[in-house]
């Protein structure tokens, strides 16, 4: 499942390049939003039921469109305009900093953790990789790759967001609650900028794709893996998306891999390992007494 995920996400940045070809961003953002809740809705309804879907829906409906805007509808949006002047396993390795961004705002909102030690040196050299791809980026391409920051650093709220107000929900109705709020806020302005013609068949069935797989699919993938290996493994996901973007971007895209990309990469994803607590050299160094 882990596998399968990272490489649905790690598609759905070479399937935004592919869109922003013919369609404008917030088109394409509103069509992938509303396809992935449609994909939902007849899961939730076996999975959870009609009625226990309504009620929680009904309960936390604000919490839902807040969700919403700072999960999906924002964050995808600056993503896929970035990508018009991006690569997009660029785009992928600056998104892979999120974790760090809810470290950090956790030291502020959540005041039980606690960053020192190995965990801030991680969120130190996670940051000096972002630093390293975005400021490495020609003038022209530095507001694309900030807001890629941005993607992140909503991505990071809406974590911290949620966990405190939507723990009495169940996980495939907050998925189709944010999807459907997401919808409501960008389908309308995306039908207003629609194309004067037909698609072709890449970009077409990239919006499919994005929406039924690289979304709806998706989520129930994420939350299930959640569930059947739990939150600690989950985080694996963040190691593997950029990995696989770069290379779709790489041999589908003919994007090229830089030195840079790589070293960045390398800083961001050690980054987030020491910054969230995955890696722990200390663990490792018991570990191996232990075993002696």
């Amino acid at each position: 499942m882990l596998l399968v995920l990272a490489a649905l996400w790690g598609a759905s940045f070479m399937f935004i390049k592919i869109g922003d070809r013919e369609l404008q961003p917030i088109t394409l953002v509103g069509f992938r939003m509303a396809l992935g809740a449609l994909t939902l809705v007849p899961i939730v309804l076996v999975s959870v039921g009609a009625r226990r879907a309504l009620r929680e829906l009904r309960g936390a409906a604000w919490p839902l469109v807040v969700t919403g805007l700072l999960n999906s509808a924002i964050p995808i949006f600056a993503i896929t305009w970035a990508e018009t002047r991006l690569d997009s396993g660029l785009t992928a390795i600056i998104q892979a900093s999120a974790p760090l961004f809810t470290a950090l705002l956790a030291l502020r909102f959540s005041h039980d953790q606690r960053v020192r030690g190995s965990r801030l040196a991680g969120l130190v050299v996670g940051f000096a990789g972002v630093a390293l791809l975005v400021g490495g980026r020609p003038s022209g391409q530095i507001a694309a790759a900030l807001a890629v920051v941005f993607s992140a650093i909503c991505y990071a709220g809406a974590a911290l967001y949620a966990g405190r107000q939507l723990g009495g929900v169940s996980p495939l109705v907050t998925a189709l609650g944010t999807l459907t709020a997401a919808t409501l806020v960008t389908l309308p302005i995306g039908l207003f900028q629609l194309p004067s013609h037909m698609t072709g068949w890449k970009v077409t069935a990239s919006v499919l794709t994005l929406g039924i797989a690289g979304t709806g699919v998706a989520y129930v993938l994420y939350y299930g893996l959640i569930s059947g290996a739990g939150a600690s493994r989950a985080i694996l996901i963040t190691y593997l998306v950029p990995t696989f973007a770069v290379v779709y971007g790489a041999l589908l895209l003919g994007e090229p891999v830089t030195a840079a990309a790589i070293g960045g990469l390398a800083l961001v994803l050690a980054g987030v390992g020491l910054g969230t607590g995955a890696i722990r050299p200390g663990r490792s160094r018991r570990l191996a007494s232990s075993e002696t």
